[in-house]
């Protein structure tokens, strides 16, 4: 295990921590601290797996997932203090559930996925930033949120067409030599 990808597994650690001191009471601060913390690891983390060349298949899979359920955590979170509106929280959870299993798809059934790239890291650092402008109670903070919600959702819709597009060429053609499946002419018969 590479240091890149322990700094992975210490994002995951994280989240227990953050529910807890989260759920502490008011200690906004405290709780955002946390946040940033596994913010650092996972800036560090990709910076030292590209700096070393330790970039790995299961660092390409955790790193991506340790955000998601960071930020998953966070948004539930705040959706059960009422400092998000259900709307928000809801595309939140579609968007990050849907991104989640779909890697996991495409992932386990040995097709290409898309490592991070620009416009991921660009969501999650607006995401983050909702997120101190909520603690924060700042007054522009729910629309600020909600137009990185609709961002997100746009980044999410390049992110599948772009998975789909370097799988299109591993799509097997369909094999036509069973003459006990088709008549001459190449049209299936009913059977």
């Amino acid at each position: 295990m590479n240091l890149p990808n322990l700094l992975t597994i210490s994002r995951f650690m994280l989240i227990p921590v953050y529910i807890v001191v989260f759920a502490g009471g008011e200690r906004m601060l405290p709780a955002f601290a946390v946040i940033v913390a596994a913010g650092i690891t996972d800036v560090l983390d990709g910076y030292i797996a590209r700096k070393r060349g330790q970039i790995t298949a299961i660092g390409a899979m955790l790193d991506p997932l340790a955000d998601k359920l960071m930020l998953l955590t966070v948004i539930l979170s705040l959706l059960a203090t009422g400092h998000i509106p259900i709307a928000a929280a809801i595309l939140m959870f579609i968007r990050d559930i849907g991104m989640i299993a779909g890697s996991a798809v495409f992932h386990f059934s040995g097709r290409k996925t898309v490592p991070a790239n620009w416009m991921g890291k660009l969501t999650t650092v607006l995401y983050y930033a909702a997120i101190l402008f909520i603690f924060i109670e700042a007054s522009f903070a729910q629309v600020y949120l909600w137009g990185v919600v609709v961002f997100s959702c746009v980044t999410s819709i390049m992110y599948m067409i772009q998975i789909f597009a370097i799988n299109r060429d591993q799509v097997q053609p369909i094999d036509r030599s069973h003459s006990h499946l088709t008549g001459k002419s190449g049209q299936q018969r009913e059977l």
